[in-house]
Formats: C-alpha cells, sequence, structure tokens
C-alpha cells in the first residue's frame, strides 16, 4: 500500500501494488561471488498478473542481485512507483 505524507493530517492511500518475487528469488539462487557486474539473470515482463508497468530486468551490480521495478498502481486513478530490490549477502 502507498500512502502520501501529511504533515497535520491524516496520510491519504494513494493506492496499491503486488511484487512477485519469485523471479528475484530464483536470480538470487544463481548468483555466485564470482559474477561479472551488469550480468543480467533475467527479463520480467508486465502480465496482466502482476503490476509491471514496463520490463523489469534483474541484474548483478556491484555485486548484489538487484531489481529495478515501475509498478503501476491499483485502486486508483492512476499513479505508479519506482522501487529497487537489492539481495545484498551477509
Amino acid at each position: 500500500e502507498v500512502f502520501d505524507k501529511d504533515t497535520f493530517t491524516k496520510d491519504d492511500k494513494m493506492g496499491d501494488a503486488e511484487v512477485d518475487l519469485s523471479p528475484f528469488m530464483e536470480a538470487v539462487e544463481m548468483h555466485t561471488s564470482g559474477t561479472l557486474d551488469d550480468t543480467v539473470y533475467k527479463f520480467v515482463l508486465p502480465t496482466p498478473e502482476n503490476c509491471l508497468a514496463k520490463e523489469s530486468c534483474i541484474k548483478c551490480v556491484q555485486g548484489k542481485v538487484v531489481q529495478y521495478l515501475i509498478l503501476r498502481l491499483r485502486n486508483v486513478e492512476c499513479g505508479e512507483i519506482e522501487m529497487q530490490l537489492s539481495w545484498v549477502p551477509l
């Protein structure tokens, strides 16, 4: 769920979206410590079942598995949110 931030009034709901983490976790399982930067693990395409506004790429960035997403908000007239998922090995 996405909310705005109001100072003097209650925050307003701006919509919601879901993220399917299974493609990201599959990429995490493929990742090794010797993977070169910018290695692409997979592309995730928008479908009626996910909230992706456009194709999303999962790749290696500075030794981490990273996915950049633009999600189309639901239950609202219009709106999108940009986010980044990163898997940081401990």
